[in-house]
């Protein structure tokens, strides 16, 4: 009780990831020298360069799920030819190392340029496309899942809470109300994006697959849709190219603008996670919550 305890109070900051790295890696006989945290979200991700490798760090036990997904979403991924991350095949995984799930990855060598909106588009509709086995058992989307664990452990003042959680339950009863007219299938979950590199070969590259599943495609198309027409974050240009490549706007879908609050509420929790790291994502966090506190106010948001 003790140790849970200590964990809940320093919470899960990058200190604390990089110890459960370093076990991580002794635990599977890989050497940890040179690791760098390259990303602190949903997960901590690690650059190993003597090995190399990536190394994924889920924030609890409640996530080891989500990691025995991502680890067999990437294996029937390889198995089709499709262009995406690849886990470390000769490891078993993922490991559970004082209460987090621990992932170990292929690193990806980027090459000198981003991906496009119009090569998400395209990727989205070849994922969307693909058959899912019958041994592979995928959840549904779940738009709400884990956001009472982020508000329970969340270092933010209370009134906050109160705020999220009577939207939470706003967005509940809209979403018991949708309808979705399209067949479900394999969805990514987390269709950023920053969710493709393009390595040195030129090749784009689909990763993050925690929040993959067997459901709508409308999940996959909400985020660069709100991200475009609520936030503004791409030129119609790229917007354009995004619509073109996949085949479809879904502004023009009555459910928009349920899916709007539930990715702009998602965008929200995920970041209060990491309020405690610097003043940066503390002060995005504040104009994130000023904004779900007013619908109708324009979204100064910040990419992160």
């Amino acid at each position: 009780m003790a140790v849970d305890a200590a964990r809940t109070q320093e919470g899960f900051t990058s200190a604390r990831a990089a110890r459960v790295m370093a076990a991580a890696c002794r635990a599977a006989g890989l050497d940890d020298r040179g690791a760098e945290l390259i990303r602190l979200g949903e997960n901590a991700l690690f650059r190993v360069t003597s090995v190399p490798l990536i190394v994924r760090v889920a924030r609890g036990e409640e996530w080891l799920p989500k990691a025995r997904t991502e680890v067999a979403v990437s294996r029937w991924l390889a198995e089709e030819g499709f262009p995406a991350a690849r886990i470390i095949e000769d490891l078993e995984q993922p490991l559970l190392i004082d209460g987090h799930p621990v992932t170990f990855w292929h690193l990806i060598v980027e090459g000198g340029r981003k991906a496009t909106y119009g090569q998400l588009g395209g990727i989205l509709r070849d994922l969307h496309s693909l058959a899912v086995p019958d041994g592979l058992v995928l959840p549904s989307f779940a738009p709400f899942d884990k956001q009472h664990l982020r508000l329970d452990r969340a270092v933010i003042p209370d009134d906050d809470k109160v705020f999220l959680r009577k939207r939470w339950r706003e967005l509940h009863d809209k979403y018991a109300e949708l309808r979705f007219e399209t067949p479900k299938g394999p969805v990514h979950g987390d269709a950023h994006v920053q969710n493709l590199m393009v390595d040195d070969q030129g090749r784009v590259i689909l990763i993050d697959f925690e929040a993959f599943c067997y459901d709508h495609p409308e999940w996959d198309l909400m985020v660069t849709a709100v991200e475009h027409h609520s936030l503004g974050w791409q030129t119609d240009e790229q917007y354009a190219e995004f619509v073109s490549a996949y085949g479809r706007d879904l502004y023009d879908w009555h459910g928009y603008e349920t899916l709007r609050g539930i990715q702009e509420f998602g965008m929200t929790t995920w970041l209060m996670q990491n309020v405690q790291e610097n003043e940066e994502t503390a002060a995005e966090y504040r104009r994130r919550i000023a904004g779900l506190r007013n619908d109708n106010a324009p979204r100064d948001w910040r990419p992160w």
